[in-house]
């Protein structure tokens, strides 16, 4: 029985009118933001909070500190299994895509696609399954072959004749370091990402990532005060322009402030040896309202909703097909 999965895209503008669709997850960090009576408000603010990040970095033939600004996409992807033969069409990931605009020249230049990263099965694997298996274990461990399904999809989406239909590069995924590690900070520093960090052992997300056939570095980028994780396959330094990788750094280092303001928005920057931490107590907020606690229990719902409606009913299907899967 050969099955294999078709992929189709859907994007909708992330900007100060968005509405999330009652009938999709959309990104539940997204979601979040655009919620009560100041929702434009808490959208506008985050935008001009990219905008002005981006300009500080772009600062090149720039005096005025305005000539960039940022668009932004919310790119949903949804699989279809053995196309021709199912209508079901179920959810999978969401990336962010940033458009960069030149307001001097009155161009559209591209930038990154990844940034941000939301899955079901990611969902599913850290809020449902991963619990579910350290419930009577005496030590924490992770369930056989974890991440190894999501990492096959995820390359199975990369390499398929839809991604390249619409975008140019491989994704680059900018997330928060890891709170249980400790980084030290090398003396290799870029222009535009800043200082290198290097650590000693990859973390939980580090390894799932890496089944994705992604590598990790850690910069902190120049007036940031604390280090980013970049996600990538490839040459991050080589394979993305600099208006790029600012791209990632304005939008992601935005949202991680108002994420983990206790490690993004703290009043001290990162030492030479550094380990993050939620316990931190000298840091600002933003003004932008954000409910870190609704995001931690819909990541459970979502992952039972990716359980019941996409790993239980097509197991057997999805185990033949991980078994034969080659990149």
């Amino acid at each position: 029985m050969n099955k294999d999965f078709d992929f189709s895209i859907k994007s909708i503008r992330f900007d100060e009118d968005y509405q999330p669709a009652e009938n999709t997850r959309i990104t539940t960090n997204f979601a979040n933001l655009a919620r009560g009576a100041n929702r434009q408000q808490n959208l506008r603010n985050t935008l001009q909070m990219i905008d002005n990040r981006f300009n500080a970095l772009a600062h090149w033939d720039n005096p005025k500190g305005e000539r960039y600004s940022v668009a932004l996409e919310i790119i949903s992807v949804a699989m279809t299994i053995d196309a021709g033969s199912r209508d079901d069409s179920l959810p999978l990931i969401e990336l962010l895509k940033t458009q960069i605009i030149d307001r001097k020249t009155g161009t559209r230049i591209p930038g990154m696609l990844g940034n941000n990263f939301s899955s079901y099965v990611r969902d599913y694997d850290f809020s449902v399954r991963l619990l579910e298996h350290n419930q009577n274990q005496p030590a924490f461990s992770t369930p056989e072959h974890f991440g190894e399904l999501h990492g096959k999809l995820f390359k199975r989406f990369v390499n398929s004749a839809t991604y390249h239909a619409h975008f140019a590069k491989p994704p680059v995924i900018c997330l928060s370091v890891s709170s249980s590690k400790t980084y030290r900070r090398t003396a290799n520093q870029h222009p535009v990402l800043g200082f290198e960090y290097q650590q000693d052992a990859y973390s939980l997300t580090d390894e799932y990532f890496e089944k994705m056939g992604l590598k990790v570095r850690y910069f902190m980028p120049p007036n940031s005060v604390a280090p980013l994780a970049f996600y990538f396959s490839g040459d991050l330094l080589g394979d993305y322009t600099d208006l790029e990788l600012i791209s990632t750094i304005s939008t992601m280092d935005t949202f991680q402030k108002i994420y983990r303001p206790e490690i993004y928005n703290a009043n001290s920057a990162a030492g030479k040896c550094y380990q993050p931490s939620l316990q931190h107590q000298d840091y600002s907020l933003t003004r932008i309202v954000y409910d870190r606690e609704e995001r931690s229990r819909l990541a459970i719902e979502q992952g039972k909703f990716a359980e019941e409606h996409f790993i239980k009913p097509y197991h057997s299907i999805l185990e033949q097909w991980s078994a034969q899967y080659a990149a």
